[in-house]
């Protein structure tokens, strides 16, 4: 029996509360928290205890969600894969990925994404989805890219950090676009 949460090198699950320890790795780094996202002060370990205990609480899916990535060969956090921002009306949502930098140039961004991908598209009728990458931010832009994402324009100057404002580069991928390069899912 196999698992649409299953690739060849990483499984997707729900958070568990002694995830906290990966989460707070991830956010120690502040080129990767900046890679992704804009650099918030230090929080403490009881911080991340109680926001993963509680995000470890909600029920899968929904609107947004937050699944960990697991390698398959050590069952090891690797990192996480969000969706959110989601449209039903217009069938559009975004994700988002980050893995640990032990576990990263091994194919897990990839494969969970193209999991989430997936499962978006063949089980949530959503037809797009979107990315917003930082135009310095090249692995994930070569990632995505990778992945059949095009270009879709770039918010000049979008964001201040470091001392400058930065461009942010509009990626998106049809369902269509999707399909074209990976099988759909079995029925059987």
């Amino acid at each position: 029996m196999g698992s649409m949460w299953t690739g060849e090198k990483v499984r997707l699950r729900g958070v568990e509360p002694e995830d906290w320890e990966g989460f707070r790795d991830l956010a120690q780094d502040t080129v990767d928290n900046r890679n992704a996202d804009l650099i918030t002060p230090p929080r403490s370990a009881e911080s991340f205890r109680s926001w993963t205990a509680e995000r470890a609480g909600r029920a899968p899916g929904g609107e947004a969600f937050r699944l960990v990535v697991e390698g398959l060969a050590d069952r090891a956090f690797a990192g996480s894969v969000t969706v959110g921002e989601t449209d039903g009306r217009a069938g559009r949502f975004r994700t988002g990925i980050e893995i640990a930098r032990d576990h990263r140039r091994k194919g897990y961004a990839a494969e969970a994404t193209r999991l989430v991908l997936t499962y978006m598209f063949a089980e949530q009728r959503h037809n797009k989805c979107e990315v917003e990458v930082y135009a310095f931010n090249e692995a994930s832009l070569a990632l995505h890219l990778g992945l059949g994402f095009v270009e879709e324009g770039r918010l000049r100057q979008h964001e201040f950090f470091a001392g400058s404002y930065h461009d942010v580069v509009l990626l998106g991928i049809t369902a269509d676009e999707h399909w074209a390069t990976h099988p759909r899912p079995s029925v059987r």
